[in-house]
């Protein structure tokens, strides 16, 4: 009689091929569950942890994932501590020594390094060769020059690729360890620079020691300052230098510190900066010439570079590779002149394109880039005020067989209801959108309804040819009145959403607008931006939460109101504190069914506050299907308690990731004790997965 087959019977090669072909963390977790095999297996494949809890807890340190190769330490709890001082009660030696020997293969580290002390304790893995450091917090006026790199630099002689896009320092720092350690600097390949706190950027010098050094990079990305009215601007020469120093590059970001901040860019805006950058078509074409392997190429530069339709030609024949490209304030990429191709159009192997604040382009050269372009898999278009619904709808035509990814933002003539009218060619492809929350094109009835704020406000320009008026249907779609047929319909592959929205509008018109029908619409990110300082009591009571709930596989979000800005204590009479606000915008989110949130509160800058006020901690504890919060600002002990009404909350955790992060540690929104207790409580319930 034959024997049942069970899955314990499959060769153990086959078992560790699947575990292989698994990232998903909960996934693994889940099926390590299975039986006992499958848990030695997953235990044994695990090359990547990511280590939660508190570092007090030593015995907490997981023995039996022998084989991890990366490891972050980044959120380890007290967040934004000093991983091995006060007030962390235990031995510092003993704590990177017991890492080192759990985690022995280490090759990749992510921590947050608050003082210089932290590396230089932490760095047991003789094998080292990528280390990314974190700190929003100042840097330490006492240190010296370099002292934060020099322990790095020192112990860590592998070392290959180096991330500090979200690490503090001085721009001076740097230069002086690289030259110091020649030999490191020779090995490093990656050098991730795009630090977003700095507000200065590396000056032209700079940048030529640490590509001078560092002369066999593949991939770098820097911060710098392209405005000719500073000392230390970036023009041709510094690009020459790049390309002579460092000829292997195949990934490439040269990023002013304008471009790096969150807000949108003013639609109103001509597009034309007062000033040019000091960079030519013949530096850009020799700049070009010698980068022969660049596959990916970022240049915000945040200045006038006219007529550069020429380099980009150049830019074709030169770097063949080329797959990446994001230009700011470049114009005349693409002259669009008859039928022939030129400029940008010409770069036939682009996959992704990101256009922002190109002043002259037009829907025919939307055309024209769609049709030399016939790859692109990802398109944004930002701060162009004269595309229009025409353009985007016959590129979308055009690139029906790639587009999947697509971002508007701050154009002038397109509204939602127009970006989504223009992108139904596409519809039932694309798999991520970003687009801006402006009714514009939505019924007189139904904006009015649901518009939120000053009675002063001329919410319609009745005398404006653009603003259209929509007929409603009788089958509850809308057909706009210049244009036959229907156009709300499903977004069958939609996964992800992102959208802009200013302070004194609702989201409720959203799936009226054209996405009623997402049904794979699994994660969504909201920016709320404006001044709330002047406006007064909103006339609704809720910012429009309430209407994602009918996007029933919706698990994730991130609502990010970090750029709104109000009075955290201080509001005049009449007008309203960041409390009432942070009420109005969370109001109706315990009707969805989130797994993960990431909410970064309003703040006041005046004083550098970003916490979670009692409204808020109140209504995000009615989320009961909640399993991870992050908080991306500080709270209160006795607000963050609320959260313990959510039965199945695992992974909590507040997080000053803005700078300057707050310095008083013994406030009572941020002190250690007071996130072990709440992390005790946490982890006392029952929990029944």
């Amino acid at each position: 009689m034959a024997t049942a087959t069970t899955i314990n019977d499959l060769p153990d090669v086959i078992l560790s091929n699947i575990f292989a072909s698994i990232s998903d963390t909960r996934t693994r977790n889940s099926l390590s569950l299975v039986n006992r095999k499958f848990l030695s297996l997953d235990r044994a494949t695990r090359t990547s942890l990511t280590l939660r809890g508190n570092v007090r807890d030593l015995y907490m340190i997981p023995n039996c994932f022998r084989s991890v190769t990366h490891l972050d330490l980044s959120l380890l709890s007290p967040w934004g501590h000093s991983l091995l001082a006060s007030p962390v009660p235990s031995d510092p030696i003993l704590l990177a020594h017991r890492l080192s020997v759990a985690f022995p293969l280490v090759t990749s580290l992510t921590v947050y390094a608050r003082s210089p002390s932290t590396l230089q304790i932490l760095l047991q893995w003789p094998g080292l060769c990528s280390v990314k450091i974190i700190r929003w917090h100042q840097r330490p006026s006492s240190s010296h020059l370099g002292a934060d790199f020099v322990p790095l630099f020192k112990q860590c002689q592998m070392l290959t690729c180096l991330d500090l896009s979200n690490f503090y320092y001085w721009t001076e720092d740097l230069p002086p360890v690289l030259q110091a350690y020649p030999d490191v600097s020779k090995s490093l390949t990656c050098l991730d620079l795009l630090t977003v706190s700095l507000t200065d950027g590396f000056k032209a010098h700079e940048i030529r020691v640490i590509t001078a050094a560092c002369t066999n990079l593949t991939k770098f990305l820097v911060v710098c300052m392209f405005d000719p009215s500073y000392l230390g601007f970036i023009g041709d020469e510094t690009l020459l230098a790049i390309a002579a120093n460092c000829p292997k590059l195949s990934v490439l970001h040269l990023v002013d510190t304008s471009s790096l901040g969150n807000t949108r860019h003013d639609p109103e805006d001509e597009g034309y900066t007062g000033e040019d950058a000091r960079i030519s078509v013949v530096g850009l074409v020799d700049f070009f010439s010698g980068l022969p392997l660049l596959e990916e190429l970022v240049l915000c530069v945040c200045k006038n570079v006219r007529d550069s339709a020429v380099a980009f030609e150049a830019l074709n024949s030169r770097c063949p590779k080329l797959k990446v490209l994001n230009l700011e304030q470049f114009h005349g990429i693409c002259m669009a002149v008859e039928s022939q191709l030129d400029g940008i159009a010409l770069c036939s192997g682009l996959e992704s394109l990101s256009i922002k604040k190109a002043a002259d382009l037009t829907d025919m050269g939307l055309i024209e880039i769609a049709r030399g372009c016939h790859k692109l898999a990802k398109f944004e278009v930002e701060g162009c005020k004269k595309i229009t619904m025409k353009g985007i709808r016959t590129m979308a035509s055009l690139l029906h067989k790639t587009l999947i990814e697509v971002k508007i933002s701050a154009c002038k003539n397109l509204d939602t209801a127009a970006i989504l009218r223009a992108l139904e060619p596409i519809r039932s492809r694309i798999e991520r959108l970003h687009i801006d929350c402006i009714w514009d094109g939505l019924p007189e009835s139904t904006c009015a309804a649901n518009h939120s704020f000053n009675l002063n406000d001329n919410l319609f320009d009745e005398s404006s040819s653009k603003n259209k008026r929509l007929k409603y249907s009788s089958d509850a779609r809308y057909v706009e009145s210049d244009l036959d047929g229907f156009w709300c319909k499903s977004w069958d592959k939609l996964r992800y959403l992102s959208l802009w929205i200013g302070v004194g509008e609702l989201l409720n018109p959203l799936p009226m607008a054209g996405l009623e029908d997402c049904p794979s619409l699994e994660e969504i990110r909201i920016r709320v931006e404006g001044d709330c300082r002047g406006r007064h009591k909103p006339l609704q009571h809720a910012f429009g939460l309430s209407c994602l709930a009918q996007y029933h596989r919706l698990s994730k979000m991130q609502l990010d109101c970090s750029d709104t800005i109000g009075f955290a204590l201080t509001a005049p009479s009449g007008q309203m504190d960041l409390s009432l606000w942070e009420r109005f915008f969370l109001n109706g989110i315990g009707n969805l069914s989130l797994n993960e949130l990431d909410y970064w509160p309003p703040q006041d800058r005046d004083v550098n506050q970003r916490s979670l006020s009692l409204p808020g901690a109140g209504l995000l504890a009615e989320c009961l299907t909640l399993r991870k919060l992050f908080i991306h600002g500080t709270a209160h002990e006795h607000f963050m308690m609320f959260l313990l009404r959510i039965p199945n909350l695992r992974d909590v955790q507040l997080r000053e990731d803005y700078y300057p992060a707050p310095e008083n540690d013994m406030s009572t929104e941020m002190r250690a004790d007071s996130c072990c207790r709440f992390e005790d409580a946490l982890n006392r319930r029952h929990i029944l997965d």
